[in-house]
C-alpha cells in the first residue's frame, strides 16, 4: 500500500492523557485520496500511484485534464501528487486511500507550506546576534562585512542576508501519532506542523523511524 496522504491542517489544540497531563496535538484532515494513475516498472520505468485530494468543478479544469480524470473514471480533482509503491502494490485508479494507513503510535514526517513572514532581516530571519545595542554604536542590527577583499572580490552565493522569509517548503519529521478517526478522516498528532490553517499538507510514516 501507499505511505502517504495529502491533507489539510485543520489547527491547533490541547488533549489530556490518561495520567493528567496535557500535550499540544494538531488536528489534520488526511484524505481521502483516490488514485488517478497506476505507473508500473515496464511503462514508465518506476512504480507509482498518482492521487488525488479534494475534487474539483469539472469547468474549472483545463480540457487535457479533464480526459485523463475521465480515463481514469473519477472526478477532476484540486490537488494531485504522486507516491512511490512497491511492486505487488494493488492499487489500481479509482481505488480510495483513507487515514486508517496510519494508527496510534506511528511516527510521521508532515510537509507543507511554512507561513511567510514577508522582507526580514538577519537577526529575525536567521537568528543573527547583532551589534552592540549602546548609544552610538551605530551597528544595531546590520549584517556586517558581507563579502571579501581583492580575492575573490565577490559575495559568496548562499550567504545569509536579508530578504523574504517564509513562504517555503518545509517537513517537520518524526511526530507522533495520537489519534486516528478513519469515519471523519482526521490524524491527531502531537506537535506542530509547518503552515497555517486549511493549508495543504503531505503526511508519510517517517523516514528515520524512531520509536
Amino acid at each position: 500500500m501507499v505511505n502517504a496522504l495529502l491533507g489539510r491542517k485543520l489547527g491547533m489544540t490541547r488533549i489530556f492523557t490518561e495520567d493528567g497531563r496535557w500535550i499540544e496535538v494538531t488536528l489534520l484532515q488526511a484524505g481521502p485520496c483516490t488514485v488517478v494513475q497506476r505507473k508500473t516498472e515496464d511503462k514508465d520505468g518506476y512504480e507509482a500511484v498518482q492521487v488525488g485530494f479534494e475534487d474539483r468543478k469539472a469547468e474549472k479544469v483545463t480540457k487535457p485534464l479533464r480526459g485523463h480524470f475521465e480515463q481514469a473514471g473519477v472526478p477532476p480533482k484540486r490537488v494531485l501528487r504522486e507516491f512511490r509503491v512497491e511492486t505487488a502494490s494493488p492499487l489500481k485508479p479509482g481505488d480510495e486511500i483513507r487515514s486508517d494507513i496510519f494508527k496510534a503510535g506511528d511516527r510521521v514526517d508532515v510537509s507543507g507550506t511554512s507561513k511567510g513572514k514577508g522582507f526580514a532581516g538577519v537577526q529575525k530571519r536567521h537568528g543573527f546576534r547583532g551589534g552592540p545595542g549602546t548609544h552610538g554604536s551605530n551597528f544595531h542590527r546590520a549584517p556586517g562585512s558581507i563579502g571579501q577583499s581583492a580575492f575573490p572580490s565577490k559575495v559568496i552565493r548562499g550567504k545569509r542576508m536579508p530578504g523574504r522569509m517564509g513562504n517555503a517548503g518545509a517537513t517537520t519529521q518524526n511526530l507522533e501519532v495520537i489519534e486516528v478517526d478513519p469515519e471523519k478522516n482526521l490524524l491527531v498528532v502531537r506537535g506542530c506542523v509547518p503552515g497555517a490553517k486549511g493549508g495543504l499538507v503531505v503526511v508519510k510514516h517517517s523516514v528515520k523511524g524512531k520509536e
